[in-house]
C-alpha cells in the first residue's frame, strides 16, 4: 500500500525498559483519514527497524457503508517487498507486471518491488456494493543489497498453504521463515520472520529465537517480564532466550524479526540503501518512465 500519511516517520509513545529481555515498548498514535485509521510502529523516530522489518501499519478495523471502500491508485516502489496480511475483508490487487488478485483474510501476498514496480488497492464492486468491512496489516521487507534491483514479481500464498502448529494449546501461523519446527512456503531474501497466534486468556508463548524481533498485539493484552502490554503497542525483545509472553485477556498478535540488513533510506514509497536511487526513482516516477499497472492505466497518485 502506499504511505498514505503525511510523513513516514509517526510519532509513538516510548517505553524504554529497564530488563534484559525487553529493549523497547512502542505505542502508536492513530491517525484519522476520513472514517479509516492507520497505526504506524516502523518505522519512527526512536526505531527505524525490526531485522529486515522497515514498515508496519495497521489499517482498521474500518466499517464502509455501500458505494464507499478502499480506494488506493496506482503507486509505485521500489527496494523492498510488500506484505499484505486481512483480518477481515478483501483489497483488490494490481500492479505493473499483471496480476490481479483479490486478498482476503489468511492469504499472504509479497509483491516484489525490486527494480521498480507500480500497483493499486481497491476493492471489487461485488464488495463496495454492500457495508463491509477491512481490517488488516501492511509490512515492508527492505532486501539485500545484492537484491534491491531485483526483477518485481508478485507472489500469492492462499490461506490454506500457510502452515499452522499448536504450542502448549496456542495455535501459531508461521507466515514467513521457520519457527517451532514448521517453514512457510513464502518467498525470503533473507532471515525473516514473520508468525501470527491467538492466545486466550491466560495462555503462555514463548517466543521463537531470532536475531531480531517484536511483537505487536492487534487486540487483547500481554504481560511479559513484569511489564504489561496494551493493546496496539509493540514490544521489542532482545536475544535472550526462553522469552515468554502471557496473555492478560484473549489476544491476537504478530510477531515479525530476522536478521538485520543495515540502515535504509525511506522516502514516500520508495525504500533503498543508496539515496542516489531514491532521487532516482523520485525523477522516474515524475516523468512516467514506471511501468503502468495493468488495467488501471488512468489515474495515480502524483509525487
Amino acid at each position: 500500500m502506499s504511505n498514505i500519511l503525511s510523513s513516514t516517520e509517526q510519532g509513538c509513545d516510548v517505553i524504554e525498559a529497564q530488563c534484559d529481555a525487553i529493549q523497547t515498548i512502542l505505542s502508536p498514535r492513530a491517525s484519522d483519514l476520513g472514517g479509516f485509521s492507520v497505526r504506524r510502529l516502523l518505522p519512527t523516530a526512536k526505531r527505524k527497524m525490526v531485522g529486515p522489518w522497515i514498515f508496519f501499519d495497521e489499517m482498521g478495523p474500518a466499517e464502509f457503508p455501500a458505494g464507499e471502500g478502499i480506494n488506493v491508485l496506482p503507486h509505485p516502489h521500489i527496494g523492498i517487498a510488500t506484505v499484505t496480511y486481512l483480518f477481515e475483508g478483501e483489497i483488490l490487487h494490481r500492479d505493473s507486471v499483471g496480476s490481479y488478485q483479490p486478498i482476503r483474510p489468511g492469504d499472504i501476498n509479497l509483491m516484489v518491488a525490486g527494480s521498480g514496480i507500480a500497483h493499486s488497492e481497491r476493492e471489487r464492486p461485488e464488495v463496495t456494493a454492500t457495508d463491509h468491512r477491512l481490517h488488516g496489516l501492511q509490512l515492508w521487507l527492505a532486501l539485500p543489497e545484492n537484491n534491491e534491483e531485483t526483477a518485481p514479481a508478485f507472489h500469492h500464498y492462499p490461506d490454506d498453504n500457510i502452515p499452522s502448529v499448536e504450542i502448549d494449546g496456542v495455535p501459531v501461523r508461521v507466515m514467513i521463515g521457520s519457527a517451532y519446527g514448521v517453514t512457510s512456503p513464502v518467498l525470503q531474501f533473507s532471515e525473516t520472520l514473520y508468525l501470527e497466534a491467538t492466545l486466550k486468556a491466560g495462555q503462555t508463548l514463548e517466543l521463537p529465537e531470532a536475531p531480531e524481533r517484536a511483537v505487536y498485539i492487534a487486540s487483547g493484552a500481554l504481560r511479559a517480564h513484569g511489564f504489561e502490554l496494551p493493546t496496539h503497542s509493540m514490544t521489542i525483545f532482545s536475544r535472550e532466550p526462553g522469552v515468554a509472553i502471557t496473555a492478560t485477556e484473549d489476544t491476537r498478535i504478530a510477531v515479525i524479526g530476522g536478521e538485520p540488513l543495515g540502515k535504509r533510506f525511506i522516502e514516500w514509497n520508495f525504500v533503498s540503501s543508496s539515496k542516489a536511487r531514491i532521487d532516482k526513482a523520485r525523477e522516474d516516477w515524475r516523468a512516467g518512465r514506471f511501468e503502468k499497472v495493468v488495467g488501471d492505466e488512468e489515474a495515480f497518485i502524483p509525487y
